[in-house]
């Protein structure tokens, strides 16, 4: 059973960032190398299946402890739960989608990695410039890292303090003292954090890497458009200059359609993903902010990962506008295409006239930027995360105040 390897065009493997290598070991969110066997995909349905009942199962227990916590009204014990339920249902959402179109994803990953990805090997200088937009989003992987870690080495401390505590506020509707219960359900436990804390990083990540190598690509038919022109201007061969620019810009316009094409494949895989993953957002850093607020010293792991949240929401929408600002400058591209002096020195009234028309099909065609949308609710952007930033926030004041009653009271 073995996942998917991304590849170059030639067959060359891809050097993946070391987010996505711990990510492409996720057996629920990155699909099957086409190669795999019966037996391997036989055995991956299984493990997905498996994995989808322990989700289950844990939505169960969670739910139990907030429904129990709040029966009691206790607000600080109810929110220490809430952050991980939300983690949970969003994993179970995204997972659902995910599962049910694993044939596509490989697919599109296949296209990604052999049409669209920037080969550092062709062109070192724009892969350097678009993989350094990734820096940010690396080091929200870290803290996505440490925030488990510490999740993680919970139970080394309940070995040691000999008590029986599992890694989420979980009540069950059983005995899950006894050893042979406690176990298992412990182990489902680290099973559950590492799949979901590797979604929550990878997958923004390879959002982000899709996104800024589109960006790039788009970045690059820019530039190489521009040198072609001026090898036109300097030739000067003023018979034919008009049908060399009709013709450059021919070329052109057929590798801007199947960015453009890539863009709306790019739509179609993750637009539904990307609104589970907004509409969790505001309630996420909102739990997650006063917790750190009320004690910072004993809710680390909660700054932690509210920090990671905050910064991953905003590196996603500074690069989600960044792809619709290369975009919406497209149609200029086409108009600054130095027509007026290839018209000025041609000699070919009726290439003049084909050009002008191409020119002017080609600035309509790219009027309006693209973005990534959530479900055409929102739109991946800079001022979206901000919003949801706004939104956390008037819900952290709503919960603060109403703790400021409980104490009063």
């Amino acid at each position: 059973m073995v996942r998917y390897v991304p590849r170059f065009a030639d067959g060359q493997k891809v050097k993946l960032a070391w987010p996505l290598a711990v990510f492409r070991l996720n057996h629920i969110f990155w699909p099957l190398d086409p190669s795999t066997g019966k037996w391997g995909r036989y055995l991956d349905k299984v493990l997905a299946v498996a994995m989808s009942l322990v989700f289950m199962q844990h939505n169960d227990a969670e739910l139990r402890y907030l429904r129990f916590e709040a029966s009691n009204r206790n607000l600080d014990a109810f929110l220490t739960g809430m952050p991980t339920y939300l983690i949970l249902v969003e994993a179970q959402f995204r997972s659902l989608h995910i599962l049910l179109q694993f044939e596509k994803l490989q697919k599109f990953l296949e296209i990604f990695y052999a049409n669209i990805y920037i080969d550092p090997r062709k062109e070192p200088e724009m892969f350097r410039k678009v993989d350094g937009k990734m820096i940010i989003n690396r080091l929200v992987s870290a803290m996505y890292g440490a925030v488990i870690s510490l999740y993680l080495i919970a139970p080394v401390f309940s070995i040691i303090n000999q008590s029986k505590d599992f890694l989420y506020s979980m009540i069950f509707p059983f005995d899950s003292d006894p050893l042979y219960i406690f176990v298992p359900l412990l182990l489902t436990n680290v099973w559950v954090g590492i799949v979901i804390d590797t979604m929550m990083f990878g997958e923004t990540n390879l959002l982000c890497e899709l996104i800024v190598h589109l960006n790039g690509s788009y970045m690059l038919l820019k530039r190489d458009l521009q040198l072609a022109i001026e090898k036109i201007l300097v030739a000067r061969d003023r018979p034919h200059m008009a049908k060399q620019l009709k013709v450059l810009i021919t070329k052109t316009l057929r590798k801007n359609v199947a960015l453009n094409q890539f863009g709306q494949q790019l739509e179609a895989q993750y637009t539904v993903r990307v609104f589970i993953m907004f509409a969790f957002a505001a309630g996420l850093l909102c739990a997650l902010s006063f917790k750190a607020y009320t004690n910072p010293m004993a809710n680390y792991i909660y700054a932690i990962w509210f920090g990671a949240k905050t910064v991953e929401l905003l590196s996603l929408g500074q690069i989600g506008s960044d792809l619709a600002f290369t975009t919406d400058s497209l149609s200029t591209m086409y108009y600054l295409t130095h027509w007026e002096q290839i018209l000025q020195y041609s000699t070919n009234p009726s290439e003049n006239l084909r050009l002008l028309k191409l020119i002017n099909l080609a600035i309509e065609m790219n009027s309006k930027p693209f973005y990534v949308t959530g479900l055409k609710y929102f739109r991946v952007s800079l001022q979206a995360g901000l919003k949801i930033l706004q939104a956390s926030f008037s819900y952290f004041t709503f919960l603060t105040s109403m703790q400021r009653r409980q104490m009063s009271n």
